[in-house]
């Protein structure tokens, strides 16, 4: 599996290659026509409420309208989204998956896919990811959703959400400030 992160991030801030063919982005990125082509892309999943994208005849356009809260069931699509990812992944296509920010719904999904067709934890997922672009943070809703998730496929979790005082929040973040907290 390519894993690296190909592009970098102060040439293209909208956007992160998670593999050879699956890319994150903001909405801004998803609408710029000279990078889809570039990239060529084939499928674009729109992870927002929004319903403009721009329409060219050589991509296939998907739609998850979810808001972006932790109420909100995006569970619902991981399997569908993870599927066509990986269909597109055989037609030797590529595919971007958007929100409006590129930091919780886009990434959730993302997350779900690799852990289902990567056969990666959830814990290594958000390390792939996050090390291809950086300001990820599903909200804890789509943490708990995506725990489940890891649980339903691999029999094991490797993320639990932990008391903060912010809230619940997944235990990989608390390891995270925990390691910025000087002795």
């Amino acid at each position: 599996m390519d894993t690296a992160c190909r592009i970098p991030s102060s040439r293209l801030a909208g956007l992160g290659q998670i593999t050879d063919y699956l890319y994150i982005s903001n909405g801004k990125t998803a609408k710029d026509s000279s990078v889809l082509t570039r990239l060529k892309i084939t499928c674009i999943i729109n992870a927002t409420q929004d319903k403009e994208d721009i329409c060219l005849r050589s991509i296939e356009y998907i739609r998850v309208a979810i808001s972006d809260s932790p109420a909100a069931h995006l569970h619902k699509h991981f399997d569908t989204v993870a599927d066509k990812i990986d269909a597109v992944r055989a037609q030797c296509g590529r595919v971007l998956v958007h929100c409006c920010a590129g930091v919780s719904r886009s990434a959730t999904l993302c997350l779900a896919y690799l852990v289902k067709y990567r056969d990666m934890s959830l814990m290594d997922a958000h390390t792939l990811v996050s090390a291809c672009r950086p300001i990820i943070r599903p909200n804890s809703g789509f943490w708990k959703q995506l725990i489940d998730y890891e649980r339903s496929l691999h029999g094991t979790n490797s993320v639990m959400m932990v008391a903060s005082p912010l809230g619940q929040i997944p235990d990989l973040y608390e390891k995270n400030t925990r390691d910025l907290i000087p002795l």
